[in-house]
């Protein structure tokens, strides 16, 4: 990481991205996870429990939005926890061309510990103006 723990402030931002979702990366997600429950890539059957369609795995969000402090660090070894609650799904629809869903995400130090060379990032993550991820915290260890 290029930034030393003196130069950090509780309450800086780290940044912000907005990740595209497409019904695509739900495909290639439940490859490599594993996860092929159906209400992931059939919209009859998300329906039929009552979901607004196909949602992403919550795991994909989870991953996706703390790729926002892995770029930050500049090392994905510097994150030593990252914690959440998933609080609303993801709807992602099935277009022809473009994301089916957006999922923003904001950083900011909520803690700096230099004792133990640590800093918790804060994250914001939303789609669709909803919260999707509450309490994302994730430490980072400061080289």
């Amino acid at each position: 990481m290029s930034v030393s723990l003196e130069e950090l402030e509780v309450g800086q931002q780290i940044g912000t991205t907005t990740i595209e979702v497409t019904r695509a990366d739900l495909v290639k997600y439940a490859g490599a996870s594993g996860d092929f429950n159906p209400i992931h890539w059939n919209d009859r059957f998300a329906k039929s429990v009552e979901l607004p369609g196909v949602i992403a795995h919550g795991m994909f969000t989870m991953g996706a939005a703390v790729q926002l402090v892995v770029d930050w660090a500049g090392d994905p070894a510097a994150v030593v926890d990252y914690q959440t609650r998933f609080t609303k799904p993801v709807p992602v629809e099935d277009v022809d061309e473009g994301p089916g869903a957006e999922i923003e995400v904001s950083g900011v130090l909520g803690s700096i510990d230099a004792d133990n060379s640590t800093a918790r990032v804060d994250l914001t993550v939303t789609s669709a103006g909803q919260k999707v991820l509450v309490k994302a915290q994730a430490v980072v260890r400061l080289w």
